[in-house]
Order: C-alpha cells, then sequence, then structure tokens
C-alpha cells in the first residue's frame, strides 16, 4: 500500500464571533494571525508556524465546518483512498478560488475531516 504524505493537521474551531475568539488565541497563547478571508482565520505558532488553529463562522463553499483539516501531498489520492474505503463524501473534490483543491469526508467516529492540497 502507498501512503500519502502528510505535510500537516489542524483543528477547525467553529464561532459565532470570529474577532473575539481571535483576540483570545493571539493574547492568551501568543498565537498570529497567518491568514483572515473573513469567514476563517488561521493562527500559527511564531516560533513554529506549521502548529496552526483555523477558527471559522461558516465555510465559503461546504455545507459544514469540518472538525480538522489534514494538509496531503496528493489530495487526489487521498479522495480515492476515502472512495475506495466507502467514506461518506461531504464535500466533493474541489478546485477553490483561494488556491486550494479539497473535499470533505467523515469519519468513523462522524468527525468530518476536510483534505486538502495547495495548488501549485
Amino acid at each position: 500500500m502507498t501512503f500519502m504524505v502528510i505535510k500537516r493537521v489542524m483543528p477547525d474551531l467553529a464561532t459565532e464571533d470570529i474577532a473575539t475568539a481571535t483576540a483570545f488565541y493571539v493574547e492568551v497563547l501568543g498565537f498570529e494571525v497567518v491568514m483572515d478571508m473573513g469567514w476563517i482565520v488561521t493562527l500559527s505558532d511564531r516560533a513554529n508556524p506549521k502548529a496552526q488553529l483555523s477558527l471559522m463562522t461558516h465555510d465559503a463553499t461546504a455545507p459544514v465546518i469540518p472538525d480538522v483539516s489534514v494538509e496531503v501531498d496528493d489530495v487526489d489520492a487521498a479522495y480515492q483512498a476515502a472512495r475506495n474505503a466507502g467514506a461518506e463524501i461531504v464535500h466533493p473534490l474541489t478546485d477553490e478560488p483561494w488556491g486550494v483543491r479539497r473535499f470533505f469526508m467523515r469519519d468513523p467516529n462522524g468527525r468530518v475531516i476536510n483534505v486538502l492540497t495547495h495548488k501549485s
């Protein structure tokens, strides 16, 4: 079996007030904002940029907020593996306008996983 490379894993937290949530994580834990699209803010540790957390009010193109995002080197292979395993696809494989290719699947515990790769 060939495995894809997992580049990072990032929790996605739903929030109704993204500004207040962002301020909390910045002020209390020292995160810095590395991406702000209005509906999603990604925070990172200054010393360890792959240590990230995303705060979301909604998802711009998908029907749900995922529980976790997993960046892989080959999202197409991950999508095929998910389909082969019979995983429920919550959001189809999509090229998003902000530069990622992704899909959402549901794991056996009902958690929604956003699997993505950054497009070159």
